[in-house]
């Protein structure tokens, strides 16, 4: 009887002192998460990373390390480098960035962060499907329709481009209308898709945010892409062209008060005597 009545005693013992670890484990984490933002703040990165590392190891619960260890990696990624190095290094940022994702889908941080990391590593089909989770957990983000309309401009482009210059021609950015009916079918085909898709995004990206200066600049790019497909229509081509000046002014616009409003502030503190 004594030793069955000691069981839930050394139970109880046991209990509080795996509690208690615990929670030292949890101070020391947190000691490490603290020492892991000051190197981060003086762009000590890899410093940060080893604090950051530490603070997951010692409480892997705590989703808020993950995300500053994932930031950390994301911040040794060189964009537009598909150098071995710079590709493992981001693909230990959006392994991270994941982990965090497994226990919370929808974090909006985790999944720009991924879509941001595709991006600067050259993987665009990647950075879009992200950016379209972005969007479908949040269908207000601006940003992650902005930038899926960049994306489908920057195909775009490139597809232009290679036919163009394939057509002993320059992109002139005003439809190339002497291309060969040819090579624009070709493009076409191509670029449609695009077209339409970056059209889709970057007008939802105003609709979320009607001075999106940066959103109108690029629509104005993607229907110079438009006019470089209208094939022998040369009315097409010249509206198209008439509708990238719109919303190229539209921007200018919106910089312009812009600025005025910024120059309004940073005269109002001054008193003239």
């Amino acid at each position: 009887m004594n030793r069955i009545a000691r069981v839930p005693v050394l139970a109880a013992a046991t209990i509080a002192l795996v509690a208690s670890m615990a929670g030292c484990k949890r101070l020391e984490a947190r000691d490490q998460l603290n020492k892991g933002v000051q190197a981060y703040k003086a762009a000590k990165y890899e410093e940060a990373i080893g604090h950051f590392q530490k603070a997951v190891n010692l409480d892997p619960t705590y989703p808020m390390t993950r995300l500053y260890l994932a930031t950390a990696y994301m911040q040794q990624v060189t964009p537009d480098n598909t150098s071995p190095d710079n590709l493992k290094t981001a693909q230990m940022a959006i392994n991270t960035y994941q982990q965090v994702l497994q226990d919370h889908p929808n974090d909006p941080g985790s999944l720009k962060g991924i879509a941001a990391l595709y991006y600067d590593i050259d993987k665009f089909d990647d950075a879009k499907q992200w950016q379209m989770k972005v969007l479908q957990a949040d269908p207000q983000d601006a940003e992650a329709a902005y930038t899926i309309g960049v994306i489908d401009f920057g195909k775009a482009l490139r597809n232009a481009t290679k036919v163009i210059t394939g057509a002993n021609q320059q992109v002139d950015g005003v439809g190339n209308a002497k291309l060969p009916v040819k090579d624009c079918k070709d493009l076409a085909t191509q670029n449609s898709p695009l077209i339409d898709d970056g059209f889709t995004y970057l007008n939802q990206a105003i609709q979320i945010r009607p001075n999106y200066e940066d959103a109108m600049a690029y629509l104005n790019l993607m229907y110079r892409r438009k006019a470089e497909i209208e094939c022998g229509d040369d009315a097409a081509r010249k509206a198209d062209i008439a509708k990238a000046d719109e919303w190229r002014e539209k921007a200018m616009g919106v910089r312009k008060e812009a600025e005025e409003k910024a120059n309004s502030k940073s005269q109002g503190g001054i008193v003239m005597k």
